[in-house]
């Protein structure tokens, strides 16, 4: 076997890397995935509703945020050729801007007062201050990073994530390894979001708003220029184009995406803890990202899908279900090149070379 070397400026590994460079309507059927996908959680809590199983809600709603939070992962993987292993951690920024405003909007104190100011209660002004938190954050972390490459990438943002991970930990004022409760959710232009529907579609609303401008971006000049660097930086250099300014914005503007959808989590949920800045969020991050398919951001959301509805019928059977779900997904990786979508399109392309002959 050949020996990797970690400054290689090749392409990343197969399980990682996109399978869109080759057909020209790629792009076409990877945004009618995203329009399927997007209907599809529009129309699930509606029929779970009406079937008197309302818990399925939530289980839609928190698709729709790792689906997110997959598809901003996705536009460093597929798009860019940069396997993040520290994602989670702009997830975990993006929850603790809302938990902190939350505490202070309550009237609490807290050493990071003078940046929340009097708190804020609304999604109106949490969810950019969240995007802005784990953008900015992403700035040293991504100018740092990405003057590496390969393993060394890889490793550098782990590193930065279980960096972030414990100073929250330590961060007593707000809970430390506790973490935060919020007991009611933002408040979003006097919408109930209290009622899980109306937050789904809210958040449902925000994936689709970020599915629409990865579909976008990846058709125009930056996201052209962006994959010519993911396919062969050394070629786009001897063109007089550095990636490293390119790549730098695709890593804040995933960071920002991260960071709202974990604000939306921390509302889900209630509660805001160190644990998303762990490893194991970025992870299960990237096995979506893979699960689905890394070629198109739909990929990333169906992998999502795929990983929640797993972890919560495995989770009701059984409390040994990390056990199961392993397997699962090593076998997935093996025999599932491309992804979940990257295996129909290669079974819609077969019946249509049939039907011709």
């Amino acid at each position: 076997m050949a020996a990797i070397d970690p400054h290689s400026t090749a392409r990343p590994p197969a399980a990682l890397a996109p399978t869109a460079t080759a057909p020209t309507g790629h792009a076409a059927r990877g945004g009618h995935a995203s329009i399927i996908v997007v209907l599809l959680l529009a129309l699930a809590p509606l029929v779970a509703s009406a079937a008197g199983a309302d818990y399925l809600v939530a289980l839609t709603t928190r698709i729709a945020i790792w689906g997110l939070a997959a598809a901003s992962l996705q536009m460093l993987i597929g798009a860019a050729g940069l396997p993040s292993l520290g994602h989670g951690a702009f997830v975990g920024i993006g929850a603790y801007a809302v938990g902190v405003a939350f505490h202070h909007a309550q009237g609490m104190d807290g050493a990071l007062g003078f940046l929340a100011g009097g708190g804020a209660d609304d999604l109106l002004v949490t969810l950019p201050v969240a995007a802005l938190a784990a953008a900015l954050i992403a700035l040293p972390i991504g100018a740092i990073s990405l003057r590496t490459s390969g393993a060394y990438f890889i490793m550098i943002t782990l590193a930065f994530s279980q960096m972030l991970y414990f100073v929250t930990v330590a961060f007593a004022d707000y809970g430390g390894e506790d973490g935060l409760s919020l007991w009611s959710r933002n408040t979003a232009a006097g919408l109930d979001t209290g009622d899980a529907i109306v937050f789904h579609y809210i958040c449902l609303g925000l994936l689709a708003l970020w599915l629409a401008l990865a579909h976008r971006i990846a058709g125009s000049r930056y996201g052209l220029v962006l994959a010519a660097a993911r396919d062969d930086d050394r070629r786009l250099r001897a063109l007089g184009r550095s990636p490293y300014g390119l790549r730098l914005a695709a890593f804040m503007a995933a960071a920002a995406v991260a960071g709202v959808a974990g604000a939306l989590n921390a509302n889900l949920i209630g509660f805001v803890s160190p644990t998303p800045l762990a490893w194991t969020t970025s992870g299960e991050l990237m096995v979506m990202v893979v699960l689905g398919g890394a070629a198109t951001p739909a990929g990333a959301v169906i992998g999502a899908a795929i990983l929640v509805v797993l972890e919560e019928m495995l989770g009701r059977w059984t409390e040994h279900w990390a056990a199961i779900l392993g397997p699962m997904l090593v076998l997935a990786a093996i025999f599932n090149r491309g992804g979940v979508l990257g295996s129909l399109s290669r079974i819609g392309g077969r019946l249509r070379g049939g039907g011709r002959r």
